[in-house]
């Protein structure tokens, strides 16, 4: 289906012409400016290649382009997309699906800028209460003083004096000598004004002063209301007083009142830091905690190691280090024989103690020592080396006790606005700190410093509720966010930037999210369109194609298949203009993912009791084997933190695995015995090289390379397997080193790489590929994709069976020697899965595999091959656990966990558990509510 773009308005469409990037088979397409679109396909099709690889880079490109050539040069060249030509591009900006940062300081606050602007707020209109009186405290400045003086009645008569301070390295004599050389000549002692002059001739004079309070007499005046140069004197008068004084003026109001001002920020006896930006910024060394220095946790005494089960009373042995016969008779026996005597409840659980009971246990009294002085005592011994093996034994990362976590220095607390401090903002969920930020009570003067600021935290704040991340605070680390919320931050991010005429082109924004949140994501994308901009989506998202404007797909299959635009409209439009469209099917009806026919009954049963790390609320969850599971609900219920957090570490420390360190539970009953391993199959990256790719995951590039090795002209000229090896210096590239591309090192910006021009990008000598296998040489063999390959190898069992996985769950248009770090999370996952698949590494016994949303960058249709992958892997007689939003995935599970009832603290419990039919009748469940629809 092509379009003639030759004759279309550039002011009203984004037109691309010859698109020929990657896979893209000269694909015309004309994007209507400031609209909602929707590019679909195939994973694989050529989505990303249109929407990223040549309408974003062109923007990139023709943005550096307008740059002046002095600035250039740090940037280095952009190639231009292979394309005719496009024309009507927009600024461009790209929320892409990359994994997010693992900087320790990066918070949510920090990652959308919230906090800068939070900063800002506190430092402009922020107030400093004492923690002693809770009194304001403030510094008096000359004009206070004045205003003072001014609103007694006319011709009151009055004395400024400051207070004398006597240097350490100085006598009473010599300060007085001091004063009187700078021009001052009386003293004020007890309403006595006595002559400096004369004091400095007796001796003893100076000597009865001692111990009293002394003040300079500055100036003596009379209030004038009227008189200009009055006050200017009394301004100046004061101004001096408050020097002299260091910061202390007395102004004695004759027969009235002594009334003491100062220039200093303290109260109570505490001097007070005056809050500026880096005051409450914890990458700053003046603003973070001094004990933990900005990180918000500290290497201590861990005490979740120390009484790991919390249903144990003292009794039972809650406390695991005063368990052995030592330490039970020096430190267990004395709490035991004396908890008569200050009534502490030996035989109560710990998780039932009070707060003042637990700090007891650990600050000890006369009777007993308490944990911190036996671990004192140990840490004491520390030259042994037992001593040294028990107390790493109880260390842990566990919250700065300083700053309760929130990473700042603890007199940033003092500061408020509205009665509320830094602190408690940022440890405060999104949806609460949006309610009390629209509801926040200024005074005039602060609503009038305050309001640009308060503009841009009510933009954000309001962006990141709507794009469904209300339940996080500003305080959480992006490093421990799913790659759904990390993109959802960026978007709200951009969004809270308010562009106008821009566009925008996002790579799944659904990611993560339950479908009760989908269409609050849709309203957000509406808005950014509403704005003036043009909103160009690759999604696969149902909800999100049919509130499109406009849906682009591009196919009909994936790589070298693909390529092509198969329809372009709206989905009122006649549907036939599509036969070929996969997308279409699904959407139509005509094509669906089946039901399964019966669920699969569990061989066993496994218990988490007591789960309560983050917001679970001590939960107890039956996971059964021998079965597809899935665990749902809606974002920020739970659901990585009982899976990834507490059961796969919990699992992993049975079979060996002792560097996950795992969330609180109380115990792991049922059928453990009944699995013989763990696999935890996420979306990170399988190498960080750029060597590391698809043909040498899957161990099949050792039998390719023994084909070219075992060729007439290679047994002649001597090549061993080897020298077909991009890794060996034997026939690879000497320039690039067989990377096939070389790094140019840029100043300011990420590094550049080029195509190598000595082996021009095919990564070997060129001897080498005079060898040939079926008329291709070894650079030809790594671009072809795995379908192709299988096609090539057809001949070949060893090769085919190790490929045959990788088309099996949809990456038959992945290259063979495609770079592995320019895969998708998604991609990188089902590779992995693909490796398990494989029958040379099956394994015995049953295996629990654990999968982080699989069908993140799936096709309905790819989502079928996943199904069919995953129901291998149970048949093989495996377990599969997976955490998914996906409802065709949901559907088709043997048996659901689903998690809510809402996100954050609201959340935290279990809703359901059980098969797909029971979970449908549910009333008041989010799942149930879709789920209902695809029955």
């Amino acid at each position: 289906m092509q379009v003639n773009v030759d004759q279309l308005d550039p002011r009203h469409h984004i037109i691309i012409k010859g698109a020929r990037v990657n896979n893209l088979k000269g694909v015309d397409v004309a994007i209507p400016r400031n609209q909602f679109v929707v590019i679909t396909g195939l994973s694989g099709s050529g989505k990303s290649s249109l929407a990223f690889d040549t309408l974003f880079a062109e923007g990139q490109r023709m943005y550096v382009e307008s740059l002046s050539s002095y600035a250039r040069q740090f940037l280095g060249r952009m190639e231009k997309p292979a394309v005719e030509y496009i024309k009507g591009v927009s600024p461009a900006i790209a929320v892409e699906q990359k994994s997010n940062t693992k900087n320790p300081r990066a918070t949510v606050g920090t990652s959308t800028e919230i906090y800068d602007y939070l900063k800002l707020l506190f430092a402009r209109i922020g107030v400093t209460y004492s923690p002693v009186s809770g009194d304001k405290v403030k510094k008096d400045s000359v004009t206070d003083v004045v205003n003072y003086i001014q609103s007694h009645e006319e011709g009151q008569k009055l004395l400024i004096t400051a207070p004398v301070n006597v240097a350490p390295e100085r006598s009473l004599e010599d300060e007085l000598k001091l004063i009187f050389q700078k021009g001052f000549t009386r003293l004020l002692v007890d309403g006595d004004t006595l002559f400096i002059e004369e004091l400095l001739e007796d001796v003893a004079a100076i000597k009865a002063l001692k111990g009293q309070e002394v003040f300079i007499l500055v100036d003596r005046n009379v209030v004038k209301k009227d008189d200009e140069d009055n006050q200017f004197r009394i301004a100046d008068s004061v101004q001096t007083a408050f020097y002299e004084g260091q910061g202390s003026c007395m102004i004695h109001v004759l027969k009235k009142e002594v009334k003491e001002f100062s220039d200093r920020f303290e109260l109570d006896g505490i001097k007070f830091e005056e809050p500026t930006v880096q005051f409450f910024s914890f990458n700053n060394p003046y603003g973070a905690c001094k004990r933990c220095g900005g990180f918000g946790s500290v290497l201590d005494i861990d005490e979740d190691l120390v009484i790991p089960n919390k249903n144990l009373s003292v009794y039972d042995n809650a406390i695991v280090p005063w368990s052995t016969e030592k330490m039970r008779k020096e430190w267990f026996q004395p709490l035991i024989q004396n908890s008569l005597q200050f009534d502490f409840p030996i035989h109560r659980s710990y998780r039932e103690l009070s707060k003042e009971q637990k700090q007891l246990l650990w600050e000890g009294n006369e009777h007993f020592q308490g944990l911190n002085a036996f671990f004192e005592h140990i840490a004491s011994q520390s030259h042994k080396i037992q001593y040294r093996v028990m107390l790493s034994r109880y260390r842990g990362k566990i919250t700065c006790p300083d700053c309760q976590g929130t990473r700042l220095r603890k007199d940033a607390s003092y500061v408020k606005i509205a009665d509320y401090n830094i602190n408690d903002m940022v440890l405060m969920p999104l949806e609460d700190l949006r309610e009390l930020f629209l509801n926040l009570a200024l005074k005039p003067n602060e609503q009038q410093i305050a309001r640009r600021v308060l503009t841009e935290i009510n933009n954000r704040i309001k962006y990141l509720n709507e794009v469904g991340l209300g339940y996080l605070t500003l305080n959480r680390l992006t490093s421990t966010l799913s790659g759904g919320e990390y993109q959802r931050i960026k978007l709200a991010t951009a969004l809270g930037s308010a562009l106008v005429g821009s566009m925008y082109i996002l790579d799944e924004p659904s990611i993560g999210l339950h479908p009760r949140d989908t269409h609050r994501l849709i309203g957000v994308l509406k808005d950014l369109k509403a704005l003036g901009n043009t909103v160009i989506v690759v999604e696969h998202e149902e909800d999100i194609m049919r509130q499109a404007d406009q849906i682009i797909d591009i196919g009909p299959n994936a790589g070298t298949g693909g390529g092509e635009l198969i329809f372009q409209g709206t989905l009122d439009a006649p549907i036939q203009n599509g036969k070929n469209s996969h997308t279409l099917n699904f959407l139509n009806g005509t094509d669906a993912i089946a039901m399964p026919k019966i669920r699969r009954k569990a061989s066993a049963f496994i218990t988490l009791v007591g789960a309560e790390e983050n917001n679970l609320k001590n939960v107890e969850v039956r996971f059964p084997l021998g079965v597809m599971t899935v665990v749902t609900g809606v974002s920020g219920s739970g659901k990585s933190t009982l899976i990834k957090d507490i059961l796969y570490p919990a699992l992993a420390k049975m079979y060996g695995d002792y560097s996950s360190t795992k969330g609180k539970y109380q115990s792991l009953e049922g059928d453990t015995q009944a699995l013989k391993g763990i696999e935890f199959i996420d979306q990170n990256p399988i190498g960080k090289s750029s060597r590391s790719n698809p043909v040498t995951y899957t161990k099949s590039y050792d039998t390719i390379r023994n084909l070219f090795a075992n060729t007439a002209l290679a047994k002649k000229r001597g090549y061993k397997p080897a020298h077909f090896s991009f890794n060996v210096d034997k026939g690879r590239c000497e320039v690039c080193e067989g990377e096939g591309k070389v790094k140019i090192e840029m100043q300011f910006m990420a590094d550049v790489y080029l195509t190598c021009e000595s082996c021009k990008g095919k990564r070997f000598k060129k001897e080498i590929l005079d060898i040939k296998y079926n008329d291709k040489d070894i650079a030809e063999i790594l671009d072809l994709t795995v379908e192709e390959s299988l096609e090539f190898f057809k001949n070949e069992p060893k090769i085919v069976q190790a490929l045959n996985p990788l088309y099996e769950v949809g990456l038959g248009y992945v290259g063979l020697g495609q770079s592995s770090n320019t895969l998708s999370g998604g991609e990188a996952q089902r590779l992995k899965l693909a490796s398990f698949l494989d029958k040379r590494n099956a394994r015995k016994g049953n295996t629990l595999f654990i999968f982080d949303e699989p069908t993140t960058g799936l096709h309905f249709n790819d989502i079928k091959k996943l199904l069919k992958a995953l129901n291998a892997l149970v048949e093989q007689g495996h377990s599969v656990l997976v955490i998914e939003h996906n409802l065709e995935v949901i559907k088709s599970a043997d048996w659901i966990i689903d998690l809510g009832p809402e996100g954050g603290d609201k959340g935290g419990q279990i809703c359901f558990q059980g098969v797909p039919e029971d979970l449908i009748g549910l009333e008041n469940n989010h799942t149930a509510r879709f789920l209902k629809e695809k029955f």
